[in-house]
Parts: C-alpha cells; structure tokens; sequence
C-alpha cells in the first residue's frame, strides 16, 4: 500500500467520502491529485496500483463486505503467474459492479474465507474449487497447479469443498481438471507439458523428479517424467538461453544424464505450440525403449 501528501499523509487506495469528512484532505485537494479508481474509492494520480491494491479498492468499494475470490484471491495466496491487471473478483451481493471488477454472488462459509494483510480472501481450497468450475480445462490446470504450489492444498481439501456445496454450477468440470493438476508444476508450460502427455495416453508423468549421480548425491532435477523408466521432460524457458551460467549448466546437465541412465527430452515453446506431435513422437520412442507398455 502507498501514500502521498497533500495537506497531511493519506494512505490508499481510499474512500473519498471517510477522507472528506475526517478532513484528511479537502475537495479541492482530492480532485487535484487524486484519481478514481472505482467509484467512490481513490488513489494518487501517476500511481500504479498493484493487484494488492486494486483488491483492496474493490473491497472498499464494496463497503468493506465483499471477499476477495478467484484469480484476484490466488494472485493474494501466491500464486505465480496472475497477470496484475486482471479484473478484480469479489464474492459480494451487489451484482451490479463497475467496470475492473467481477461479482459472484456465491454461498461462502466462514471457514472457507480467511484475511491477508487485513483482506477477507477465500481459501486456498475455495479458491481452488471456484478456479475449477469456472475455467476452461486447460487453464484451470494451470491455474490450480501455480495455486497448489504457492499453498500445499490438496486436491482432498478442495473435495472437502464440493462435499459442503453438491449441486452447484460446474461441478462437472471442476472434477475433470482436479483429475489433472500436479502442485509439482513450476510454469504454466510445464502444466500443458503435463496435460499434452495425459490427453494423448501417455502414463501420467512424476512432476520434480530429483536425479541421484553415482555417489548418491543430488546430481539434478527434471521438471517431469518417469522414474521406473528413467524417461524424463525438461521445459527450456527463456532463462536457459539468456543467462550464460543457466546455459553453461543446462549442457553439463544434458551430458551427465546419459551416463546416468536417463533420457531427458527437452521441449520448448515453439515446439509445444507448433509441432507437438514430434514431441509426443519422441517421448513415446523413449518410453517403448525402455520396456514402457503403450497406452498412446
């Protein structure tokens, strides 16, 4: 949260009308240097206000009865990978929400809710479960994977959910992507890594496998695949080709595997979204060599 000075320090986001009647600041003076964020909820004009911020706003705007949700909630639990400007979700009964804020107008147990940095915000589980039933399938792996690796909650913790709500919309596809997330997944290519390989009838892959050298030391770990066979899938992000000491180990790493007796197929960007089947065609090469029945 920050703060500006007008006549006085204010801290933001805040409501115009508790600043104006504790003379905080006069009219003149929030007009002049102030902007409206949501209506009747302000900041300093020049700032950028962060997902926490807007959060924040949207709960005062909300009169301070709104429970931060969904994406908004995820960004606020840890999650990686939640985009700063996305709208605002809120479970609130006021359907009507201005522009940047979404309202779901939910049941919600106490035990479901809890507060981060003086903001009620559903649960991880919670979070999780309304994540699931909302989202098309691959992105909502993507999304309860980062949430599963930011807070340690179990895909039983999120059931323990759907049991206090049978009947509500999007149960269906919520157990469709519960079937396949893996907190183990540190990006979201490492996510469509995962769900490529399922959708296509490969065993599901161990996600973080750690790689022993000879001495029985932590040689390596590789983002996923199958110990029993020793068939493994590393995901090259921008990292592995822009930082030199990245890149310096990467090629230590791919020489020593081998000998290690391991194949670890690599897979980039590019590769993924433009010829996954070579992909699939050389994972599939590894498995079989390696006396992996076929399932694709």
């Amino acid at each position: 949260m920050g703060s500006v000075r007008s006549v006085e320090s204010i801290d933001w986001p805040f409501r115009a009308s508790e600043a104006l009647a504790a003379e905080a600041l006069t009219f003149r003076e929030l007009r002049r240097f102030h902007r409206a964020i949501y209506p009747g909820v302000w900041a300093p004009r020049g700032v950028d206000p962060s997902l926490a911020d807007r959060a924040r706003a949207a709960w005062l705007w909300s009169g301070r009865g709104g429970v931060v949700a969904g994406l908004t909630a995820a960004g606020l639990l840890g999650a990686k990978w939640v985009e700063p400007e996305v709208p605002v979700e809120l479970v609130h009964a006021n359907r009507r929400a201005p522009s940047g804020i979404v309202v779901h107008t939910d049941a919600l147990a106490v035990c479901e809710q809890k507060t981060i940095g003086g903001l009620p915000v559903t649960a991880a589980a919670r979070t999780a479960f309304d994540l699931g039933r909302r989202l098309p399938l691959s992105e909502g792996v993507q999304r309860i994977d980062a949430l599963m690796n930011a807070t340690w909650v179990t895909v039983a913790e999120v059931e323990s959910v759907i049991d206090c709500h049978p009947g509500v919309r999007g149960l269906r596809q919520l157990r469709s992507t519960l079937a396949l997330v893996d907190g183990g997944a540190e990006s979201p290519y490492e996510s469509l890594t995962r769900l490529l390989l399922v959708q296509n009838g490969f065993p599901v892959p161990q996600s973080q496998i750690v790689v022993h050298d000879e001495c029985g030391r932590v040689f390596a770990r590789i983002d996923l695949g199958w110990p029993e066979y020793r068939v493994g899938v590393d995901f090259e992000g921008a990292h592995h080709w822009t930082d030199p000491r990245q890149r310096s180990w990467d090629v230590e790493r791919f020489a020593a595997l081998p000998r290690l007796g391991w194949i670890d197929e690599r897979l980039t960007s590019g590769i993924l979204h433009n010829r996954p089947q070579s992909f699939l065609e050389r994972v599939g090469a590894a498995l079989l060599s390696r006396g992996c029945p076929r399932t694709w």
